[in-house]
């Protein structure tokens, strides 16, 4: 028998979430039949979207929402020999006993140099997130103007570098001084903190007086309504994310952009990667190629111990990452 550590969704959040909403819990694990597999999880991601999709993807006193890099130490399926490494959607456990039908293996020619822990991040999720919005959804042109926000983030980060990539000028809004000073680290054009600027509109003309083509969206709220006033003709907008929205008890009104959308006829879409599942072995590749020629920087936020999950995930919310948020255990 294998003990496993859990973390419970003891209450929906209410509001911010707090140390009560989760408990630590201990189980005993059956051995693997045919077919199963034991995993022992060696990082784990914590990510925005556990926020709002515990809402309507939990009960309450389920094993929280969220994938991991593990280790295959027990197997019974030949897919996944002892030893290997798998992503899986496992939520927030330090071991499980699946099936298999859900993991993917780590590509087989991951570098021994490159951590694991960038397939929960800029080679995994997040790095298939900004791709998806930049081709599929964007459909982002050499020589045009991208702007996105919560750019220091795991997704953000990504966006602009590919962008970047891409022969575009990318203007990148974040949280600190600190992480704008990531940002120009980057590549990036252009890049401010929007909570010491003082008119956010104002920082937006500067930074691109003849305005934006494309916006990636990750932070919602009232940056979305100023930042849509400042969108070209035809420009288009995705929208990964709402992160300013996912704590409120009371939902945010207006001003409505709908005037402004059909004058400057603007396209926005929101999106999951997931849709691209098919394409996702085929971009992995080609964003491993870009790290691998020094055209992307994976930074990685890393708090360590399966005890710290609630304390790292709360720490995202509260803008405390700078690049992917991982635990390590």
């Amino acid at each position: 028998m294998v003990q496993a550590k859990t973390w419970i969704l003891t209450k929906h959040f209410d509001g911010f979430p707090k140390d009560s909403d989760f408990q630590l819990k201990v189980e005993e694990l059956p051995a693997p039949k045919d077919g199963e597999v034991l995993l022992e999880a060696v990082f784990l991601s914590v990510d925005p979207y556990m926020r709002p999709f515990s809402r309507f993807r939990m009960k309450e006193g389920d094993v929280m929402i969220g994938s991991q890099v593990a280790k295959v130490v027990q197997s019974n399926n030949p897919a996944f020999p002892v030893g290997s490494h798998v992503v899986g959607r496992c939520g927030w456990r330090s071991h499980t006993v699946c099936d298999g039908k859900d993991l993917i293996p780590i590509m087989p020619d991951w570098p021994q140099d490159v951590s694991l822990s960038l397939a929960l991040g800029g080679i995994g999720m997040p790095g298939l997130t900004a791709l998806s919005g930049i081709e599929e959804v964007l459909g982002l042109q050499e020589g045009e103007t991208l702007l996105v926000n919560s750019a220091a983030g795991a997704v953000g980060s990504m966006v602009g570098q590919i962008a970047k990539i891409k022969g575009c000028k990318v203007v990148g809004s974040a949280g600190s001084d600190a992480k704008v000073a990531f940002l120009k680290e980057l590549g990036f054009d252009e890049a401010f903190n929007y909570k010491t600027v003082g008119s956010l509109e104002e920082a937006l003309k500067k930074a691109s007086p003849e305005g934006y083509d494309c916006f990636f969206e990750n932070v919602g709220g009232p940056f979305s309504s100023v930042a849509i006033q400042q969108m070209k003709t035809f420009g288009r907008i995705a929208v990964c994310g709402a992160i300013s929205t996912y704590n409120d008890t009371t939902p945010q009104t207006g001003p409505y952009p709908h005037l402004t959308m059909i004058l400057k006829q603007l396209k926005m879409e929101g999106f999951l990667q997931g849709r691209w599942e098919h394409k996702q072995p085929e971009s992995l590749k080609r964003l491993m190629g870009w790290l691998k020629e020094g055209k992307l920087q994976c930074r990685e936020h890393i708090t360590r111990g399966f005890e710290q999950m609630p304390a790292a995930f709360m720490g995202i919310l509260q803008g405390e990452n700078v690049g992917k948020a991982v635990v390590a255990v």
